[in-house]
């Protein structure tokens, strides 16, 4: 009989007590106890069991649990006598950053306060033991809810202290969701106080900690050594390509297929794939979110379901302000190509709107990429990684993502689409004209020194954004080589049987020392197209000549002016 799909639950007791669903990740314990790791920090795309394996973690090891061994009874860690002797046998602080969303640093830190403080209610009976002294009496009592900030910064240390005077043993910290209020942070433009503030305290927890024996740690990213971590140098990293961990968190593809099986659904395994598989761990291949695949087994229809869980406005947010490079690249992941990329995987937030390279490492550490391949730079031994959008649900997702950034002009931005397909002039101009007037102030940041020294490459940018919905019609492509130079943008039909036209596009901004109209600078956009012969490439694919268009882009401001030969 299939087991009950419950959807949401991360309580591993909770689990396993009424049965439902769940797949044994219990390696996770064996694999984290015998590194010997002082810290080790895994960092895991969002809804990827996280939460689930600390929970269980916290189960095993705390003993505030000693008795219940039987939650692990046909688990894969309960085979090992070894394992049977440790369960419930350490004092644990399993501790959760997940709620820390606050707008304001102000609130941000009332927040942690609060978790701290819940912390210490747990273990109220310790602030009046006699194994605390007068002064550490009155400690413990000085951590509430207006505590000040010092104080904040030092508990959870303290508490380690009195715990391990009180069970005779050194303490484990489980720290869930470390980076969601660093990520806050950075949205909302308190990033330098807040993470002085979480500097001092992990500093205090991690590494002036004589009463801690070892912490595990999970989020998304990588935050950057400078920003969090200057000053430990204990600290084990595990990301998305270490070969550590490998399938302790999401699900393995026999795990994905087994589970279909169970549920009568192993006739969908072809599909499943295609939408939720495509994750690569380390050099573990074909890892399933597990979020979407539980959401599938419960609902059995596809959907969106985990890129749906979030906004992911700072990835949207950060694309669309991005320079055209960053747009002209984000297009050939669109058309399912692929990018090398040398990756810092040390993600630092303060640098995101201006290193190229942050942020494809802040979507790889999200899940919206995946590492295709790795190969070794022969000089410098760094990993050049070939990146890909991960599998159909996150292109989903990307191609939702850029309609939106038009969304105030939705029905122009359709009508234009149409308009170019038919060949319409008057219409590709009147639509372009209205969507340009509402989104450009979207797009243009007025903080890259590039919008002014090369505007093409902003408008270049712009108008790839509002080609994507003809990806599936089109190979779109930018910048490259034709004839005797490089066209802006190029699109070339997905069927060769001349009913499609290819496209050939030229963008100009006027010159007013150069043209004297608008008018001038189009004519010139289009002459470039001629001169350098741009339509070789389109002709070799067979494309007669009657069927390829030039369309000449001028812009002056807002103001847009197209024309086509």
């Amino acid at each position: 009989m299939a087991r009950t799909i419950s959807i949401g639950r991360q309580d591993f007791a909770e689990i396993r007590e009424n049965q439902y669903f769940f797949i044994d990740k219990t390696e996770l314990i064996e694999q984290w106890w015998e590194s010997g790791d002082a810290i080790t920090l895994i960092t895991r795309p969002r809804r990827f069991g996280k939460t689930l394996n600390l929970s269980m973690m916290n189960y095993f090891f705390s003993n505030q649990y000693k008795d219940r061994g039987d939650l692990f009874e046909g688990l894969k860690v309960w085979e090992r006598e070894s394992y049977r002797k440790i369960q419930g046998t350490y004092p644990v602080l399993f501790i959760s950053f997940a709620d820390v969303k606050q707008a304001t640093y102000g609130d941000a830190v009332a927040k942690l306060k609060n978790i701290i403080v819940a912390q210490y209610s747990r273990y109220a009976f310790l602030g009046k033991s006699d194994q605390l002294t007068a002064a550490e009496q009155q400690q413990f009592q000085a951590v509430t809810y207006n505590m000040d900030d010092v104080t904040a910064q030092d508990a959870i240390k303290n508490l380690c202290t009195y715990l391990e005077r009180y069970y005779g043993k050194k303490v484990l910290i489980f720290l869930d969701e470390y980076d969601t209020p660093m990520q806050e942070a950075y949205v909302h433009g308190y990033w330098d106080a807040f993470a002085a503030f979480m500097r001092s305290m992990f500093n205090a927890i991690f590494k002036t900690n004589p009463s801690l024996e070892r912490a595990l740690m999970t989020g998304i990213t990588r935050i950057s050594r400078e920003s969090m971590f200057s000053d430990l140098n204990n600290l084990n990293v595990i990301t998305t390509t270490s070969k550590e961990y490998m399938t302790c968190f999401g699900f393995t593809e026999e795990e994905v297929f087994d589970a279909l099986e169970e549920m009568n659904l192993a006739e969908e395994r072809e599909l499943v794939k295609k939408w939720y598989d495509g994750f690569t761990f380390g050099t573990q291949k074909d890892i399933y979110n597990p979020w979407s695949i539980t959401n599938f087994l419960d609902k059995r229809e596809y959907a969106t379901y985990w890129v749906d869980t979030s906004s992911n406005r700072l990835v949207s947010d950060l694309i669309q302000r991005a320079d055209s490079n960053i747009k002209e690249e984000f297009q050939v992941l669109m058309q399912e190509g692929t990018l090398d990329k040398i990756l810092d995987e040390q993600i630092a937030f303060d640098q995101l709107g201006e290193d190229e390279n942050a942020i494809w490492s802040l979507l790889l550490a999200s899940g919206y990429l995946r590492v295709a391949g790795v190969e070794l730079d022969s000089r410098t031994r760094q990993k050049i990684c070939s990146l890909k959008i991960t599998n159909f649900e996150v292109m989903l997702m990307f191609e939702r993502m850029v309609k939106r950034w038009f969304g105030k002009v939705t029905s122009n931005y359709n009508d234009f689409v149409k308009a170019l397909l038919l060949g319409d002039i008057d219409a590709m101009n009147y639509y372009m004209n209205r969507i340009a007037l509402v989104t450009f102030s979207s797009f243009d940041t007025g903080k890259r020194e590039s919008e002014y020294t090369e505007p093409e490459r902003f408008y270049h940018g712009f108008v790839l954004g509002l080609l994507v919905e003809l990806r599936e019609e089109y190979v779109i492509r930018s910048n490259g080589e034709s004839g005797m130079g490089r066209y802006d943008i190029m699109l070339l039909p997905r069927r060769q049987d001349n009913k499609m036209p290819g496209i050939v596009m030229e963008f100009k901004v006027r010159n007013v020392k150069r043209e004297a109209t608008i008018e001038d600078t189009v004519r010139v956009a289009l002459a470039q197209i001629e001169e350098r012969q741009y339509d070789t490439i389109l002709l070799e694919m067979g494309i007669a000549k009657d069927c390829i268009r030039h369309y000449g882009f001028a812009f002056e401001g807002k103001q847009v002016l197209i024309e086509g030969a």
